[in-house]
């Protein structure tokens, strides 16, 4: 059975610590850990995390925005908010960063696997917060009121990588062929590609490279020089 990645990303290395020895007796989850005075978009693009557990409190990092950078460059990575109380001011700017859940630091260990779990399936238990917190439903409609949302023709810019292997699809590799040029699993491959094609609202490998070269991102004349392998920091 394959485990669920989790990822926690707290400056206290107590705190990561104690979220690791509370989910250590989920055997269905894989947990790893990040200080965020680390370059955090870097690791999360070399580990891929299903789940990011991102606590709200960061000093050297503004948590928030940290989040929506996450959500936005890595839409297979569910964030989970961490925060010491949040209140609806907090849980207002949470959502609209588009995470999946927003939790108390002194949530349980069964609860925290629970929403873990829920967030890997495709759930958004923070939109159960609003049925609890009449202020921030009523913000979010008084802001969006009126506002008409469309997705068409919006793309998250991708990242290094992600251009890196949409290159490599444009000349025609596999999934395997590429997993074999640059030394990673298959699994990454397809999880490169997976947020690719949602990045770009792609119906397919063909799609998304279309669209690419559509829109610069991609070259005919210099798809088949190699892009550096280290992460351009978003």
């Amino acid at each position: 059975m394959d485990k669920i990645k989790v990822m926690v990303i707290d400056e206290q290395a107590l705190f990561r610590a104690g979220v690791r020895q509370t989910l250590s007796d989920q055997p269905d989850l894989e947990i790893l850990e990040c200080d965020p005075a680390q370059n955090t978009l870097e690791l999360i693009e070399a580990n891929l995390p299903d789940v990011a557990l991102l606590g709200s409190d960061l000093a050297n990092h503004n948590g928030i925005e940290l989040g929506r950078k996450i959500a936005q460059h890595f839409p297979n990575t569910k964030v989970i908010m961490l925060s010491p109380d949040p209140n609806d001011e907090e849980l207002f700017e949470v959502i609209k960063t588009a995470a999946t859940a927003c939790l108390s630091k002194r949530a349980t260990g069964d609860e925290l696997a629970s929403t873990i779990r829920r967030a890997y399936s495709g759930e958004y238990p923070i939109n159960e917060s609003l049925m609890t917190r009449p202020r921030v439903a009523k913000h979010i409609l008084n802001q969006f009121r009126g506002f008409t949302r469309t997705l068409e023709g919006v793309a998250a810019p991708l990242t290094r990588r992600e251009t890196q292997i949409l290159t490599y699809i444009a000349e025609g590799n596999s999934n395997k062929e590429i997993a074999h040029i640059l030394e990673i699993s298959e699994q990454t491959i397809k999880n490169h590609v997976s947020a690719i094609l949602r990045k770009l609202n792609a119906n397919d490998r063909a799609h998304a490279v279309a669209l690419a070269l559509r829109s610069g991102w991609i070259s005919p004349e210099e798809k088949r020089r190699r892009v550096p392998e280290d992460f351009d920091e978003i």
